[in-house]
């Protein structure tokens, strides 16, 4: 019976639908409505998401036919298994650099298996530093990379010499830097030296780590796009134009594409957009490798990429700061589903202040829950065969490669950057996703929607440059205008934070009258919005009559009286209210009501609705308030 009935196909009883009779259904559904406008996502990276895919649109994906540890290592480096490393990175301590040491050790034997350590900008490392730095550590067990551009590479010998002071072996060593002069162009608009001088000196730090085959030492900083603004396609674009650039100057100086390769690291943000996400990083080893295929390597195991993520910092925030581990989680999720070798979660409170024990550990336990209690190390490129995640991979792929090929056409990374053609890429993203984020479009938890009603910051902790976004500006002695990161978030936590550092707290009364459900869903509306600029708002269950509510809201010494009802009962509602309440207070209608006109010529100017920009206009309240 048993072998009668393994060949009997599962669910035969149901006949097979085709893509047809899907559609069919779904456009009857619709009853004439737009099938694109409802049901298919148009991406800021200008790719058109499906509603649904099925089988057959694998069929032109070629790659879905490799296996992991096959060129073009779309699925990962890896043949089996998915480990990556828990990395936690520490600002070094210049004046006690033995601190930063015990830090990092206690860390060490609490899951992390990766050490960054992030040298102060400019500074003047010295091997008494270094060594008392790296104190204890086991490099032959241990990743340890050392942060910082310029100051790393002035730091390199030194790590070198500690390095060998330890006598590991040379080639169990997994270290890292990140010497990159096109990151430099990006974030100062010039060069630390002379574009010559610094690609000579990258040659000359290439050639300086030949005994240790495992020794990055080029970053690929691609995290300052996307911190910047940028769309995925941009950072992945933009990476692989900045990484090319690199294996040109390298070529040309004589090192081989093989030992190019392997010494460049790329440093990926990653971000809330989590199934993008992890095609992204799929899309970046598949572009990545035939690059490199294009300059004819020796082994095609040179065109595989190293990939570290680190959690976005465009998309945290300051208030509500706790629900910036929630990003960060389903962040870390998505980069390692998508098979990178390293993974740095940032802690949740570095927008506003040094990481403190509680937020490193936090930080920490979120990666090592995906390993070792969800288990996703066990199993290589688990997305694969995704018919939505393959899809998406060869959209971005191919995205990111037509962006590529334009940077390339104007002579690489270097002069698209000088000619200003990436920033002006990536401000024009980044000024459509601030409107989408003060627009409410975008719904940023606990900052433009959402907020934390009794939240107050203490000023003494977050101070105004946490919140204050810096802009751009070219001066005399740079070549290019910079790119200067931020976060999305930061317009609307100024507005908050110049509520909170005020010294007063103006409160908004809910004049809620009439029908119970349209009362309610205003008053909640408006509620939420005036408590993002950290107003106090009085809620109320309703009132039964105007008189009563006005009485209310003048015992609560209101400064702001918001009227709550539905559009027929504003006809006599809103101008009886308005002409009791007077000068007494500022008078604002909830909702875009089809009598606005009547109102407003009865003297009645404000209204706040979905249509309004929540930064604008709770601005605006501010100056009436003399905030």
């Amino acid at each position: 019976m048993a072998e009668k009935n393994r060949d009997t196909k599962l669910f035969a009883e149901f006949p097979p639908i085709t893509t047809e009779q899907w559609e069919s259904v779904i456009r009857e559904d619709l009853k004439g409505a737009d099938y694109d406008k409802k049901l298919v996502w148009k991406t800021m990276e200008g790719i058109s998401a499906k509603p649904y895919y099925r089988a057959e649109d694998l069929k032109n994906i070629d790659t879905t036919k490799v296996l992991p540890g096959e060129f073009p290592y779309i699925r990962g480096n890896k043949e089996k298994g998915n480990n990556w490393l828990v990395r936690q990175d520490f600002d070094v301590n210049s004046d006690n650099p033995t601190e930063t040491n015990q830090k990092a050790l206690d860390v060490l034997i609490k899951g992390v298996d990766s050490i960054g350590f992030r040298l102060c900008k400019g500074c003047e490392p010295c091997f008494d530093g270094v060594s008392k730095i790296l104190n204890g550590i086991d490099f032959q067990k241990i990743e340890v990379n050392l942060i910082g551009g310029g100051s790393s590479r002035k730091a390199l010998p030194f790590f070198i010499q500690k390095i060998k002071e330890t006598k590991a072996n040379p080639k169990n060593v997994k270290v890292s830097i990140d010497y990159s002069p096109l990151s430099s162009l990006t974030l100062n608009g010039k060069f630390c030296c002379d574009a010559e001088t610094a690609f000579n000196r990258m040659k000359e730090v290439v050639e300086s780590v030949r005994e240790f085959p495992e020794f990055k030492v080029i970053g690929v900083n691609a995290y300052i796009f996307h911190n910047s603004g940028s769309t995925l396609v941009q950072e992945l674009a933009f990476a692989l134009a900045m990484a090319n650039d690199y294996l040109a100057a390298l070529t040309e100086r004589g090192i081989i594409v093989d030992e190019a390769t392997n010494r460049i690291k790329f440093n990926f943000a990653v971000s809330a957009n989590y199934f993008m996400e992890i095609a992204k990083f799929r899309a970046a080893r598949l572009l990545w490798a035939k690059i490199v295929e294009a300059y004819n390597p020796k082994s095609i195991e040179s065109a595989q990429v190293s990939i570290h993520a680190e959690t976005s910092t465009w998309n945290k925030t300051v208030y509500d700061a706790y629900v910036n581990m929630l990003r960060t989680t389903t962040e870390g999720m998505s980069a390692v589903i998508a098979g990178v070798d390293s993974l740095n979660i940032l802690p949740f409170d570095i927008t506003y202040q040094s990481a403190t024990a509680f937020s490193e550990r936090i930080a920490r336990n979120q990666q090592l829950v995906i390993k070792e209690e969800s288990y996703f190390d066990k199993i290589a490129d688990p997305a694969a065969g995704s018919y939505y995640i393959e899809n998406l991979t060869d959209s971005i792929a191919q995205e990111a490669w037509k962006l590529f090929l334009q940077v390339e056409a104007m002579g690489g990374y270097q002069a698209a950057f000088t000619k200003g053609f990436i920033q002006d890429q990536i401000k024009e993203v980044a000024r459509k996703r601030d409107m989408n984020i003060t627009s409410r479009r975008d719904t940023v938890l606990g900052t433009n929607q959402y907020p934390n009603f009794t939240e107050i910051t203490d000023t003494n902790v977050v101070k105004e440059s946490s919140v204050k976004r810096t802009v751009a500006s070219k001066t005399a002695e740079m070549i290019a205008e910079p790119l200067v990161p931020y976060r999305g978030a930061q317009a609307i936590e100024e507005l908050r934070y110049k509520t909170d550092s005020s010294g007063k707290r103006p409160k908004v009364f809910m004049l809620t009258l009439g029908g119970l459900a349209m009362r309610r869903a205003r008053a909640q509306f408006s509620c939420n919005f005036f408590a993002v600029a950290g107003f106090e708002v009085i809620d109320n269950i309703g009132f039964k009559t105007v008189d009563e509510g006005i009485k209310a809201a003048i015992d609560a010494k209101s400064d702001i009286v918001v009227i709550c009802s539905s559009d027929e009962e504003y006809v006599t509602f809103a101008p009886d209210a308005f002409e009791k309440l007077g000068n007494k207070v500022i008078y604002v209608v909830a909702g875009e009501p089809v009598c606005k006109p009547e109102l407003e010529a009865k003297g009645i100017k404000n209204f706040i609705s979905t249509k309004s920009n929540i930064l604008d206009t709770l601005v605006y309240y501010q100056n009436l308030l003399k905030i």
